[in-house]
């Protein structure tokens, strides 16, 4: 079932991936000025800084817990690999990924507390948030359940069946649109020469 699932989840992430490279560049008709292939490395690069975000130097803790919520995530994918193939791995090691995941999992629910609780927050949110949320967080925690207890597979497939179904059709498909975003973002500075912003002495 949930090798199925992955099947369908490949096959739509890789439509969505053709239908964005037959899309093709970004069309602009006014004067290009600056250089688009050092706008493209620098939004995958320096601008993805926290000190070049004003959402991420202002909250970092929000930041942080981000970034360990998204390692998490990765590890919990290479895991179901790790898992397919029925590697296993020593105690310790285990342990040590137990540990992790923990971290990340408290991570997941903080984030989804604040997007509760922040009226801000609150009010940008829709459905397809705290669906979003709750899957990847609810996979994390199987995943870590899964390394502490063996007889968790039938907990540990069907979360993540739920989650390998639903990443097409929500936000968490950003996975794909991710990268054309930075490309997209880089291409529009870049042809008008703000980015890559170089730092000039007066």
């Amino acid at each position: 079932m949930t090798l199925a699932a992955f099947v369908v989840c490949m096959g739509s992430c890789l439509f969505h991936l053709i239908r964005l490279i037959r899309l093709g560049k970004p069309v602009d008709y006014s004067k290009q000025e600056g250089n688009i292939s050092k706008a493209v490395s620098y939004s995958f690069t320096k601008a993805m800084s926290p000190a070049k975000k004003e959402s991420a130097y202002l909250h970092l803790p929000t930041y942080t817990a981000g970034i360990i919520y998204h390692l998490g995530t990765f590890l919990s994918i290479f895991l179901f690999f790790i898992f397919i193939f029925e590697i296993e791995f020593t105690a310790i090691t285990n342990y040590i990924l137990i540990d992790f995941l923990a971290i990340s999992v408290i991570c997941g629910l903080g984030i989804l507390i604040k997007r509760i609780v922040k009226k801000e927050l609150l009010s940008l949110s829709n459905p397809d948030d705290f669906i979003s949320n709750l899957l990847v967080t609810f996979f994390q925690f199987a995943t870590t359940l899964m390394l502490y207890w063996e007889n968790g597979v039938i907990v540990y497939s069907i979360i993540t069946t739920a989650l390998l179904l639903y990443l097409p059709l929500g936000k968490l498909k950003h996975t794909i649109y991710f990268f054309a975003a930075r490309y997209h973002l880089g291409f529009f500075y870049g042809w008008r020469g703000v980015w890559p912003i170089v730092n000039q002495k007066k």
